[in-house]
């Protein structure tokens, strides 16, 4: 049901649909009102700092959501230089703690399970991202 949204989503922003959809897929299973034990909301389970920091005052709102943890995930994409596992794991754990281990996946067992989880759902669905990832 959130497909159109994220297609537009992801054109607007120029981010892979099926990245949107992995991460999502990861994050909440599509539940808009996920909560984690860390505070993390919605699809793409935003923390308040993020949702703040990209404009999102309800992150429960599916639509809201998606837009800013698409913007969060494009921006890490391009602070990382489109390396997609570093991305992901600023996604995960703060592009502030990508770049105290000297831009490497931090050494937390939950962020390395996390980008491993997301790139095998991502190519599952992309024959393009099995190329990209090589």
């Amino acid at each position: 049901r959130f497909a159109p949204k994220i297609a537009k989503v992801a054109r607007q922003y120029r981010v892979p649909e099926k990245l949107i959809h992995a991460v999502i897929t990861i994050e909440s299973a599509y539940d808009p009102d996920a909560v984690s034990r860390a505070g993390a909301v919605g699809l793409m389970q935003l923390m308040p700092a993020t949702a703040k920091r990209y404009g999102v005052s309800d992150r429960r709102d599916p639509t809201a959501n998606i837009i800013g943890g698409t913007r969060y995930l494009r921006d890490l994409l391009e602070d990382f230089d489109r390396n997609l596992e570093l991305a992901l794991a600023g996604y995960n754990a703060g592009e502030n703690a990508v770049k105290k281990y000297g831009n490497e996946i931090p050494p937390y067992r939950e962020t390395q399970d996390y980008v491993r989880k997301v790139i095998r759902f991502y190519q599952s669905m992309d024959d393009d991202a099995k190329v990209a990832l090589r």
